[in-house]
C-alpha cells in the first residue's frame, strides 16, 4: 500500500481549508484517509501561528514508516523543521526559444552601442 501525506481540502467555496491527512494514494482526495496530522489554512496571514498545525512528531512517524509528502505538503513540512524538500531545476523548456535569444543579443548590442556613444562625447569634453 503506497501511503502519502497530502491535503484533503474543506471549507466553502472561495474559503478554502485543509487538512493535512495520511492516506492511500488510490483514495480520492476528500475521501477516506487513515489519520489526520494536522491543519493549514492559506487565508490566514504568514506569520500567524495557527496558519499551518501539524502534530510533528505523527508527521515523521510517518515518513519513517514509509509514507510520502506531496510537493506542497513537503515544502510546507520543511518550515516547521520535519524533512528536507528536494531542489526543483527548471527544465530546459523554460529557457527563451532562438528568436527570443536573438532579440535579447540585439537589444544588449543596442544597449552597449548606446552607452559607448554617451562615453565618447564625455571623454573630448575632459580632453579639451
Amino acid at each position: 500500500m503506497s501511503l502519502k501525506i497530502r491535503l484533503s481540502r474543506g471549507g466553502a467555496k472561495k474559503r478554502p481549508f485543509y487538512r493535512l491527512v495520511v492516506a492511500d494514494s488510490r483514495m480520492p482526495r476528500d475521501g477516506r484517509f487513515i489519520e489526520r496530522i494536522g491543519t493549514f489554512d492559506p487565508l490566514k496571514a504568514k506569520d500567524a501561528a495557527d496558519r499551518l498545525v501539524v502534530d510533528a512528531e505523527k508527521a515523521k512517524a510517518w515518513i519513517a514508516k514509509g509514507a510520502q509528502a506531496t510537493d506542497r505538503v513537503a515544502r510546507l513540512l520543511e518550515t516547521i523543521g520535519v524533512g528536507k524538500r528536494d531542489a526543483r531545476s527548471n527544465p530546459e523548456k523554460a529557457k527563451p526559444k532562438k528568436k527570443a535569444q536573438e532579440r535579447a543579443a540585439a537589444a544588449a548590442s543596442a544597449a552597449e552601442a548606446a552607452a559607448a556613444a554617451a562615453a565618447a562625447p564625455a571623454d573630448d569634453a575632459a580632453a579639451e
